[in-house]
């Protein structure tokens, strides 16, 4: 049978989700320790891959149980339990439940959705957590270059350059900045995909607005141009957060 796990983790401390042979991932130490737990070999797949030092609020996986659940544990909860008495701090379990055979961890998500935050004032409680920018930013200017990026189409110029994509194109559905308090910004984007370091360029890009660096209308010229070269600095991974991730199972 399959089971999801839906968990959440701080990623400064791992080389992304996905397994490195020579870094350590969170991919790794879940299916480390959820194999020492069951006692057997268990392969874990995510519903994508966040980059070194991204974090995430949410995150699902599957792994296929093979044998008799009740001969082990209780409950799905017991089991949960117990998993996140061996996992380390910084990852932690919040649920795990059975799912149809065909419901995949990565296949069937709908839409993801990403959260960036931002500070503009020292906060030693916010290293590591959110990304500090040395100058106040024009949210109103920020929000105008967002809305160019709302829409289906090919989202090259934010993709890391030699990455091995079949497709870049992907459908934006929601990108907005807002004003949490006097120093600190965040950013919500939804897709129904996103590319390797495509947040982290997005962010980059419009904050060069926010700064005065770029006009706003100028983003969706970036867009059409499919050029990384055009965009922005990528923003530091710190500040990046999965946020959501829709199924219709779960709706």
């Amino acid at each position: 049978m399959r089971c999801f796990i839906e968990l959440s983790y701080d990623g400064s401390a791992y080389h992304g989700w996905q397994r490195q042979p020579e870094s350590i991932s969170v991919q790794q130490v879940m299916e480390e320790t959820l194999s020492e737990l069951i006692g057997q070999k268990t392969i874990v797949v995510g519903c994508g891959r966040t980059d070194t030092g991204v974090h995430a609020s949410i995150f699902y996986a599957h792994f296929e149980w093979h044998g008799e659940f009740g001969a082990r544990f209780k409950d799905y909860g017991q089991l949960a339990w117990k998993l996140n008495g061996m996992l380390p701090d910084d990852v932690g379990v919040r649920r795990i439940f059975e799912v149809g055979d065909r419901d995949h961890a990565r296949f069937t998500a709908q839409e993801r959705a990403y959260t960036y935050w931002v500070h503009t004032a020292k906060d030693p409680f916010l290293e590591g957590r959110s990304t500090r920018i040395y100058q106040e930013l024009d949210l109103e200017a920020m929000n105008a270059g967002a809305k160019c990026l709302v829409q289906k189409a090919d989202f090259a110029a934010f993709c890391k350059v030699g990455s091995l994509q079949k497709t870049t194109i992907c459908d934006v559905r929601m990108a907005k900045w807002h004003r949490e308090d006097l120093h600190r910004l965040r950013f919500d984007i939804s897709a129904d995909r996103f590319l390797r370091n495509m947040v982290r360029a997005v962010v980059g890009t419009l904050v060069d607005v926010g700064r005065g660096r770029m006009a706003p209308e100028m983003v969706e010229d970036v867009l059409r141009s499919k050029d990384r070269g055009r965009a922005g600095m990528s923003a530091a991974a710190c500040g990046l957060y999965l946020s959501r991730i829709d199924y219709p199972f779960l709706a």
